[in-house]
């Protein structure tokens, strides 16, 4: 897929009219076609976790095996950054929704280890910094690789030090990095927003159909992530 072959784009022959105007409608279609991936994919996350909290059997099951299932969402969401165009847009979709609903086998234990009020608190504040960021990224004209790149590096520093902090059991390292990883994936927002307005200018339909998934995934995994550090700093437990 190369996001600069955009003199193939079906969508723009029907129209004679600016051409800016043709290009910011339909990169605003494609985005909440984005959003509105990213959303059911939210929406299957919190539905099976709800229903595997409320039921005490499944609920000990996951914790049992919650090892087994981090590396199996691990495998998933690897197999779709890597094969994603090798596969079919249906392909990829099913990998993004089954990926959504295995993630919420063990978001059942975050539902049960903390309360329902820290829980709807702490989505709303991750919602309303997602929307800020996801507009700075939209509406921004400078240009976020290198401040994305910077983020990456932020990303793999969090996961270095939380795989370090596994064995060395530091409250310090814990709160630093619950507050690195907020940052983190605030900046990751913008910059994955900016970048999957290029992909509504791809050549290709179902370049650009895939492309919506990966995109999908990429604000999922942010808005999940944000989540999760904002719970550790501001969450209550049961």
């Amino acid at each position: 897929m190369d996001p600069n072959q955009i003199s193939g784009h079906s969508s723009y022959n029907q129209y004679n009219s600016n051409p800016a105007q043709i290009n910011s409608s339909y990169i605003a279609q494609y985005m909440a076609k984005v959003y509105g991936w990213m959303f059911l994919g939210l929406l299957i996350t919190g539905a099976v976790g709800i229903l595997i909290a409320s039921t005490p059997q499944l609920l000990v099951s996951i914790y049992n095996f919650r090892m087994l299932f981090f590396i199996g969402q691990l495998v998933m969401v690897g197999f779709l950054a890597l094969r994603v165009h090798k596969m079919s847009s249906m392909t990829a979709t099913a990998v993004f929704l089954g990926y959504a609903a295995l993630n919420g086998l063990t978001f059942a234990l975050l539902f049960a280890m903390f309360k329902m009020s820290s829980l709807i608190f702490v989505f709303g504040i991750t919602a309303g910094t997602f929307a800020i960021m996801a507009a700075v990224g939209y509406f921004t004209k400078q240009d976020l690789t290198s401040f994305g790149k910077l983020m990456f590096m932020g990303l793999v520093g969090v996961i270095i030090a939380s795989v370090v902090n596994i064995f060395a059991h530091s409250t310090t390292l814990y709160w630093i990095i619950s507050y690195v990883g907020v940052a983190v994936f605030v900046g990751l927002i913008a910059y994955d927003t900016q970048k999957i307005k290029a992909y509504a200018l791809l050549e290709s339909e179902e370049d650009r159909k895939k492309g919506a998934i990966l995109g999908a995934l990429a604000l999922y995994l942010d808005f999940i992530n944000l989540f999760i550090y904002l719970l550790r700093l501001f969450g209550s437990r049961r």
